[in-house]
């Protein structure tokens, strides 16, 4: 009997060191972040930002209200690019439809829905009805990198690649993004990788440097305000 039980005790050890490891991951990267305390209470973000793409200059301002809101005015020169996402709808704007804002197709409201999560959908995932899983490790610029699979509940997947050793994303990985724009791909790959990592005078810490793999875009954020009273007519597409 001692020898019939003993392999399907191994496997089920296995299978919960499996299951650990994963949290165990997770939660060390929400302790970099600045605790679960500290980013529980994270209930609204602002953000100025430069961006380069392709040699030309623009800047940008985000809002998020947690789980409520995320709004993005872009200028690049010529004209103003804007999207509002609440947890119901969305629209954007821009110059080439004379600023008329037109709404989003609901299955881009729907996949975009983790970008209203100021923390993160990564931090305290379970509770938000994610599913986590490690696969391995795979080198990121010279730096070993714990690679964590993230399903969200709608059904999107979104792969993380987290420094060994800071416990930072490095970079993450989507497919699709329900097409943002009517006619848009919803299979494309997405990569950004992110850098510059600093801890603002409250205890929150943010990636101040972006970049698009593959598109020469990068972004630097130049303010970040946290916990701020945010206009309620941002909620509105105008």
């Amino acid at each position: 009997m001692k020898k019939i039980l003993l392999p399907f005790f191994f496997i089920s050890m296995g299978i919960s060191t499996i299951a650990q490891t994963v949290d165990e991951v997770i939660a060390k990267h929400t302790e970099a972040m600045g605790g679960m305390e500290k980013l529980s209470s994270l209930k609204s973000v602002y953000m100025e930002t430069v961006s380069v793409m392709n040699g030309n200059e623009a800047t940008a301002k985000l809002w998020k209200v947690n789980n409520q809101l995320m709004r993005r005015e872009f200028n690049f020169g010529m004209g103003t690019v804007t999207m509002v996402m609440t947890d119901k709808e969305g629209w954007s704007s821009n110059p080439r439809s004379g600023g008329k804002f037109e709404p989003l197709p609901p299955e881009a409201v729907q996949a975009q829905q983790s970008e209203l999560d100021c923390a993160g959908p990564l931090v305290d995932y379970a509770a938000k009805g994610h599913k986590a899983e490690l696969i391995g490790k795979e080198d990121i610029n010279g730096t070993s990198c714990h690679v964590v699979k993230l399903t969200l509940k709608s059904g999107r997947d979104i792969t993380y690649y987290l420094d060994g050793k800071t416990y930072y994303i490095l970079r993450s990985k989507t497919k699709g993004g329900g097409g943002m724009r009517r006619g848009g791909n919803p299979d494309a790959e997405t990569v950004v990788e992110y850098s510059d990592y600093r801890k603002t005078d409250e205890g929150y810490v943010f990636p101040y440097a972006t970049t698009i793999v593959g598109m020469g875009a990068s972004t630097n954020v130049e303010k970040i305000e946290v916990n701020k009273p945010v206009d309620p007519k941002l909620y509105k597409p105008e």
